[in-house]
C-alpha cells in the first residue's frame, strides 16, 4: 500500500478537526461580548511556501514547494481555561538537479512528502497570574510509496507561564518527541508575549501556516489593518522513504534556520492573510537506512523563499 493511499483514508475519516494547533488557540477568547460569548470556537489556518533553487556543497541544486492546510475546534470555559483538538496536513514537493551523492541510483533524494500531525492542546488557568498547558500530538511523514507503520512519532509540549501584568507573559516549558530512527528528543521551551509598546511586540509560540517549528517574532502594528514582523526559527523535518526507492524504508532529513519578514492584513477581526519572505540559513539534507545509519549529507547554501499564508477564526 502507498504511503499517499495511506493518508487519504486517514485524513478523511478524521473529519477534519484541525492541526498544529499550539498553546494561543486554546486559550484565546472569542471576540464577542462575555454575555453572548459561545464557549466553542472554529478555526482554520494554511499557506503555501516556495523555496527557490539553491546549490547544494557536494554538487547539484534544489528547490521545494510546501502547502499547509488546519483546521480544527476548540472549547473554552473561561478566558484561561480551554481544550482544542486539531488536525493538519502539509505536501513538501521536492525538485533536486544533477545529484551525485545520494547513495543510490537515482539522482534525487526524494521527491513528494505527506505529513498529518494530530494534536489535543489543553491549557489551564492556575490562578489570576498562573496558568500550565500540555500539548500532545501524534504525527506521521513519509515519502509517497513509505510504509505508513513506518512514519509515525508523537510526543508532548508542556510548561507554565506567569503573568507579570497586562504588557508581559512569560514562562518555562519542556519538549520531548520521538524521532524516526533516532533517540526522543527532549528541549527546553520558552513561551514569551511581550507588549513592549502599543505598537510593538515579541512573542513565541505562534508559527506561521507555511513553515515549520516554535520561533521568535517581532512585530510593529502599524495601523488598525496591517502588522508587520521579523522573525526566526530552527525548522527540522524527518520522514520516512520509499520502501521501494533508491533508499529502501530509510530516512529523509532536512533542516534550516529560516529569517524572514511579514506583512500582515486584516481582513475582518475574525479572518487575516500574510505575505512573507526570507531567507533560509545553515540548510542540510541528509540520508539514512532504515537503521538510521548516515548514507548521505549535504549542505545547503542561503536559499530565498517566499510564502502566502491565512488564518480565519470563527
Amino acid at each position: 500500500m502507498r504511503y499517499q493511499t495511506s493518508f487519504t483514508t486517514v485524513l478523511f475519516s478524521s473529519v477534519l478537526l484541525f492541526p498544529a494547533l499550539l498553546l494561543a488557540e486554546a486559550s484565546d477568547p472569542p471576540s464577542q461580548p462575555p454575555e453572548t460569548r459561545s464557549p466553542w470556537s472554529t478555526f482554520s489556518r494554511g499557506g503555501a511556501l516556495h523555496q527557490f533553487d539553491s546549490d547544494l556543497d557536494e554538487g547539484g541544486s534544489y528547490s521545494s514547494s510546501r502547502f499547509n492546510i488546519q483546521a480544527g475546534q476548540g472549547y473554552s470555559w473561561d478566558r484561561q481555561t480551554g481544550v482544542s483538538l486539531s488536525l493538519s496536513y502539509s505536501y513538501d514537493d521536492y525538485s533536486f538537479s544533477d545529484i551525485t551523492n545520494t547513495g543510490g541510483n537515482n539522482n534525487s533524494y526524494w521527491e513528494d512528502i505527506h505529513s498529518v500531525s494530530l494534536s489535543a492542546p489543553v491549557r489551564l488557568g492556575l490562578d489570576d497570574n498562573w496558568s500550565a498547558f500540555l500539548f500532545p500530538s501524534l504525527r506521521t511523514s513519509g515519502e509517497s510509496g513509505a510504509r505508513f507503520s513506518d512514519t509515525i512519532t508523537g510526543g508532548m509540549f508542556a510548561g507554565a507561564a506567569y503573568k507579570f501584568g497586562p504588557t508581559l507573559t512569560i514562562g518555562p516549558g519542556l519538549g520531548v518527541m520521538t524521532q524516526l530512527e533516532e533517540s526522543p528528543s527532549i528541549f527546553p521551551i520558552l513561551i514569551i508575549d511581550w507588549k513592549i509598546t502599543d505598537k510593538i511586540s515579541l512573542e513565541t509560540g505562534r508559527g506561521l501556516a507555511a513553515t515549520l517549528g516554535p520561533g521568535l517574532t517581532l512585530n510593529y502594528q502599524a495601523n488598525s489593518k496591517w502588522r508587520l514582523g521579523l522573525g526566526g526559527r530552527y525548522e527540522k523535518l524527518r520522514f520516512r522513504l520509499d520502501k521501494n526507492g533508491s533508499t529502501p524504508g530509510g530516512v529523509g532529513e532536512d533542516s534550516a534556520v529560516p529569517l524572514f519578514a511579514s506583512a500582515t492584513y486584516n481582513m475582518s477581526r475574525k479572518a487575516t492573510v500574510s505575505i512573507v519572505a526570507g531567507v533560509e540559513l545553515a540548510g542540510e539534507v541528509k540520508v539514512e537506512d532504515s537503521k538510521g545509519h548516515t548514507i548521505s549529507e549535504d549542505s545547503v547554501d542561503p536559499a530565498l523563499f517566499t510564502a502566502l499564508t491565512f488564518n480565519v477564526r470563527m
